[in-house]
């Protein structure tokens, strides 16, 4: 192991890559910390020391901006104004044929496609920052507990210094989107993936150090250990993939035999990857969104539903709360993998080139048997998900650990992801110029 890390340094292409990767990631992480224009960086401080009720979109937001939301920085909006937007245009390929058309295209139309999720990203960035700086001038950005300081976090509210805010904020989501779309070109993995493992390791010693102020060293030891198990059986499980072989018929073309070859067809236990958490969250956060613009005015009564939502929708530790977040979760991978994985259009492009599953009778029942192992393969799947989203909500209420505990939900599932991904480019890169790898 430690030869194969010295060779990827002493290989000069290669150590010029991950040289590029890491001097962008570091620059990412530095205008995290720069705060916006007309900020008051002394309160946003104290509001942090002094509360972390944060939950639902914004939870999420902080979670993938690597804290830099509640610090309302140039880069406080992260990548997801762009994850969102990549999620819109995937989405929309199911409903405009435009789109489709576009997709299988090749080269060309996904061009097309990725100047389109740019155009929706900045719009969703002036829309989202729009949000963000209303809710912090309003002195609900830190919730109930924040104090008496939290409702002065602008030390300027006029309207040119809304739009400047707005117009800081937008332009870091470009350079954010710009650096990612870098290091894919000239450094190592993907730069927009890349970009969240870096925000999201970089909370991860804030929340293992609250835990063990609040309840010792003892109980961070157990963490670390569970985190390790959930950790190896992230690893198993993304790495698990139902292989259906195909076998394609020989075919003369002139004097050439074509054909005659054995593959398979690779369908992962977890298909969807972190959507359907990113869905559930976002959708469970809607009614805790309208109940905070039905507050009554001081000195009146809420209304029922109000109260109701705020008792039931609004934490992770509510037992209701974490039965429709594990049933969206749920429903969410079918219907995500439904509108990604087309076996109609797989069975016909088998159809196409002469391949069939031995056993199956090509065109319509192909399709059916598809259709059959997606269906059996996606409930492990979504069960699987929704417990390794559930992971920081039962964290929360056992440990006392907040609602961003590392070892579970859409952190860890990118760590995983990501990590391995990467290590994978990088062995692949090694193999080219030593026949072999980083991994044995």
């Amino acid at each position: 192991m430690f030869s194969a890390i010295a060779r990827i340094f002493r290989t000069p292409d290669l150590r010029r890559k991950i040289g590029f990767t890491l001097g962008m990631v570091a620059l990412f992480r530095l205008g995290s910390f720069i705060p916006a224009p007309f900020v008051d960086f002394n309160s946003v401080q104290q509001c942090l020391a002094a509360t972390s009720d944060t939950s639902g979109l914004y939870e999420l937001v902080n979670l993938f901006s690597g804290g830099a939301l509640l610090q309302l920085s140039i880069f406080a909006l992260g990548i997801m104004p762009y994850i969102t937007a990549s999620i819109i245009v995937q989405l929309l390929r199911v409903v405009i044929p435009h789109f489709e058309a576009l997709y299988k295209e090749g080269q060309s139309g996904q061009s097309t496609l990725t100047q389109y999720t740019r155009y929706l990203t900045i719009a969703l960035a002036i829309l989202q920052s729009t949000t963000l700086i209303t809710v912090a001038r309003s002195g609900a950005l830190f919730g109930s507990s924040g104090g008496p300081a939290c409702t002065q976090l602008l030390t300027n509210d006029a309207w040119y210094a809304i739009m400047l805010m707005v117009l800081t904020m937008t332009a870091g989501t470009g350079v954010i989107m710009w650096m990612g779309e870098l290091i894919t070109e000239r450094g190592v993995g993907n730069g927009m993936s890349l970009l969240i493992f870096t925000s999201i390791a970089s909370m991860f010693p804030a929340s293992l150090g609250r835990i063990a102020s609040s309840k010792g060293w003892d109980t961070l030891a157990i963490v670390i250990a569970i985190g390790l198990l959930v950790v190896a059986a992230v690893v198993f499980v993304e790495q698990s993939q139902r292989r259906i072989p195909v076998q394609y018929a020989k075919r003369m073309v002139g004097r050439r035999t074509y054909g005659g070859n054995n593959t398979y067809i690779p369908i992962k236990v977890n298909m969807a990857g972190v959507i359907p958490v990113i869905f559930a969250s976002s959708l469970l956060y809607l009614p805790a969104l309208i109940a905070q613009f039905n507050q009554p005015a001081p000195g009146q009564e809420p209304q029922p539903w109000v109260l109701w939502v705020t008792a039931n929708l609004t934490g992770g530790g509510q037992p209701l709360y974490m039965a429709l977040y594990f049933l969206l979760i749920v429903g969410f991978t079918y219907f995500y993998v439904a509108i990604t994985f087309n076996p109609e259009e797989v069975a016909d492009n088998m159809k196409k080139y002469g391949g069939f599953i031995p056993g199956i009778r090509a065109g319509r029942p192909t399709a059916e048997y598809l259709d059959y192992v997606l269906t059996r393969i996606t409930l492990p799947g979504s069960l699987y998900l929704g417990i390794i989203a559930l992971l920081p909500l039962v964290a929360f209420s056992a440990v006392g650990a907040d609602q961003n505990f590392p070892f579970g939900g859409a952190s860890i599932l990118i760590i995983v992801g990501v990590g391995l991904e990467t290590v994978k480019q990088i062995d692949s890169q090694l193999q080219q110029r030593h026949y072999e790898g980083l991994l044995r």
